[in-house]
């Protein structure tokens, strides 16, 4: 019995509001791997928001690709990876990208009195929308194999 999820079931996850873990290859270290909140829908990119200047920033701007993986963390436990390039980076816009995100993780009450306690506008001059194209899906639903009240 497989335990991967098909794409459908692949894209509808990922799509959920999981916090994801970039993994960026970083020259003579090891890949670096951080907790991120993450956008997608599915049949789409996958887009994140960094600060540009910051070493995940850098990084992502080297390497032109990365990885994510969200995951549950209740039994029976899942998964999705997907690793490919990126396929922009550009300025972030708070209304476009970063109220919607805050909102996504946070709700909206919270969401915006995070907006406002981290600078609001101001303080995410720096910050850059960066878009990845899934190219490659990992994937692994242990309901499968133990039902869905494991």
């Amino acid at each position: 019995m497989s335990l991967a999820m098909t794409r459908r079931e692949s894209e509808a996850f990922l799509a959920d509001v999981h916090v994801g873990i970039i993994s960026i290859a970083e020259p003579d270290r090891g890949t670096l791997a951080v907790p991120i909140w993450y956008g997608y829908s599915p049949g789409g990119e996958l887009w994140i928001v960094t600060e540009r200047g910051s070493r995940k920033g850098r990084l992502l701007q080297q390497a032109r690709r990365f990885s994510l993986c969200a995951q549950t963390e209740t039994a029976p436990y899942k998964y999705v990876s997907v690793e490919g390039p990126i396929v922009s980076i550009a300025p972030s816009e708070l209304e476009r990208d970063e109220r919607p995100l805050a909102h996504r993780y946070l709700g909206r009450e919270l969401g915006d009195r995070y907006i406002e306690a981290t600078g609001g506008a101001a303080g995410r001059a720096g910050n850059v929308v960066v878009r990845m194209r899934p190219e490659r899906w990992l994937s692994v639903d242990y309901g499968k194999q133990f039902g869905p009240d494991a």
